[in-house]
């Protein structure tokens, strides 16, 4: 990258360390510059706005949680492997999010009324993500490895409060063995809706 890619770069990855503790509204001008000692106008410079600023940190995050949850999954069979690689994926890096928190579940609480750019990047990034759940849940549906009668709309809401209810019991109320019972959730919502075993490779 050239300098000033790199400069920026530097930028949003001390910005993204810093919502995530803090929440985007969090997020200054003035703070990274503090961070990354530079002037508030040489930070400036790289966004134009502190609006531009969080669209481009839910970006660079939307852009983590694909190269660590989605594209390790498109490695395994379509059906239940790669619905199951998707859950473990993404349990991996709650377990790693109850400590520094998920801009995705924070965001949607800061701007969940506040109509807008930011708003909408939130949105598409958590909307694209269901949808390529929902189409692992499909295609788990076409090769037989769940019943046909299993509604996928319903099962991605459940994978997805699922996630949603872990957050909010291991980071908020700091419940131990909340992943652990998550798992345990997953295997029966996989059972109820027809789940069939898999056989070793």
């Amino acid at each position: 990258m050239q300098k000033g890619q790199q400069t920026k770069a530097a930028i949003i990855e001390a910005a993204l360390g810093l919502a995530t503790q803090i929440g985007l509204e969090g997020l200054s001008i003035g703070a990274l510059a503090e961070i990354t000692k530079m002037s508030k106008s040489g930070v400036f410079a790289h966004f134009g706005s502190r609006e531009e600023l969080q669209i481009s940190v839910i970006r660079e995050y939307y852009s983590r949680f694909e190269q660590e949850i989605f594209y390790p999954a498109l490695q395994e069979p379509h059906g239940l492997p790669r619905l199951q690689a998707l859950f473990d994926n993404w349990m991996r890096r709650v377990a790693v999010e109850i400590q520094s928190g998920c801009i995705f579940i924070s965001g949607a609480v800061e701007f969940d009324d506040r109509p807008g750019p930011v708003r909408d990047a939130l949105a598409s990034s958590v909307q694209t993500w269901l949808q390529a759940l929902f189409r692992a849940i499909v295609q788990a549906q076409v090769c037989g490895h769940l019943g046909a009668d299993a509604d996928p709309h319903q099962v991605a809401f459940e994978i997805h409060g699922l996630i949603l209810a872990l957050h909010y019991e291991a980071r908020f109320l700091k419940n131990p063995g909340s992943l652990e019972r998550a798992n345990t959730a997953f295997a029966h919502m996989l059972q109820r809706y027809g789940a069939q075993a898999l056989q070793p490779a």
